[in-house]
C-alpha cells in the first residue's frame, strides 16, 4: 500500500488511528500541535514523518488522504480545508457540530469528487452486520421499536456535549438498520458538571414506518453499558458491545388469549 495518509490529532482516539494506518503501511505523516506527542511517535515510528503544521500537510501533493481526529469543534474547518485542497477526508464523529456545516462538507466533497467519510465504526462490526442481515431477511418481523443505551462514568469533555460524543454511534446504526431518515427528532438533556455542556441526553427518533427509536446517553453513570435492542413482532435482538456474547436473538412470542396479550418467554 502506498504511504499517502496523514493523521491529524493524536489524542484519545487519534493514537489508535496512527497505529492502524501505520500497520497498513499507509501512514506518511503524523500531525499534532503537541511536540511531546510527536517525539513519542518519532521514537515508535522512526520512518514516518511528523509535523505541527496542518497547512504543511495540505500543501503536500504526496498526501492524498487526511484523517482528522481533533476536538469536534475543529472538524468542520479542517475537513473543509482538506477537501478544498483536493484531499480525501476521513473525519472522526461527529462530522460537524452544525447541520449546515455538515451539509456544506457533503456538497463540497460531491462537487470535487472527493471521498468524505465519517468514522462510524459500528457499521463494520460483525455483530451489527449480522443484526442488519437479520432485519433485512425479516427474521425479527416488523420492527416495532429500537432503544439504545450508551453509558459510562467519563470520559468527560468540555468542547462537546454527551450527545455529540456518544450518540452518533447509535444514531448511525439505527439509520442503517431501518434504511430511512426520521420524520421527527426530539432531544432533551441536562447539565450537571458544566453549565453549558449536557452530561445526559434522551433522544427520540420518529420514523414514517411507525418505528420509534430511543437513545439514552450519559457520561455521568455508575456503570458502563453499550447496548442496542431491536424489538420486532416475531423476535427481539440485543447487541451488547461489552458482553462476550455480542448479539443475542430472543424468540419470544406473544399469544392473544381472550383479547389479552400473553407473553411466552424463550431462551436466547
Amino acid at each position: 500500500m502506498k504511504k499517502n495518509i496523514a493523521v491529524i490529532g493524536t489524542g484519545y482516539w487519534g493514537k489508535n488511528l496512527v497505529r492502524n494506518f501505520a500497520a497498513l503501511d499507509a501512514l506518511y505523516v503524523i500531525c499534532d500541535i503537541d511536540k511531546d506527542k510527536l517525539d513519542y511517535f518519532k521514537t515508535k515510528y522512526p520512518k514516518i514523518l511528523t509535523t505541527t503544521s496542518f497547512r504543511e500537510v495540505l500543501q503536500n501533493d504526496d498526501i492524498k488522504g487526511v484523517v482528522i481526529s481533533t476536538p469536534a469543534a475543529l472538524h468542520y474547518n479542517m475537513a473543509k480545508e482538506a477537501l478544498l485542497n483536493d484531499k480525501d477526508v476521513f473525519v472522526e464523529k461527529p462530522l460537524s457540530l452544525r447541520i449546515e456545516e455538515g451539509k456544506e462538507l457533503v456538497q463540497i466533497a460531491e462537487e470535487r469528487c472527493n471521498i468524505l467519510m465519517v468514522g462510524h465504526i459500528l457499521h463494520y462490526h460483525p455483530a451489527v452486520l449480522k443484526l442488519q442481515e437479520l432485519v433485512n431477511r425479516g427474521e425479527l418481523g416488523k420492527i416495532q421499536y429500537i432503544y439504545s443505551n450508551r453509558l459510562n462514568l467519563g470520559k468527560f469533555r468540555t468542547e462537546e456535549n454527551i450527545l455529540w460524543s456518544f450518540a452518533p454511534h447509535d444514531i448511525s446504526v439505527i439509520l442503517m438498520l431501518l434504511g430511512e431518515m426520521p420524520r421527527g427528532v426530539a432531544a432533551h438533556g441536562s447539565s450537571y458538571l458544566n453549565k453549558n455542556v449536557a452530561d445526559v441526553t434522551l433522544t427520540t427518533l420518529d420514523f414514517q414506518s411507525g418505528v420509534k427509536a430511543h437513545i439514552f446517553v450519559s457520561w455521568l453513570h455508575p456503570y458502563k453499558e453499550q447496548k442496542l435492542v431491536v424489538v420486532g413482532d416475531k423476535r427481539m435482538a440485543v447487541f451488547d458491545d461489552i458482553s462476550d456474547e455480542k448479539l443475542l436473538l430472543y424468540p419470544h412470542e406473544i399469544e392473544w388469549v381472550n383479547r389479552i396479550p400473553v407473553p411466552h418467554m424463550k431462551d436466547a
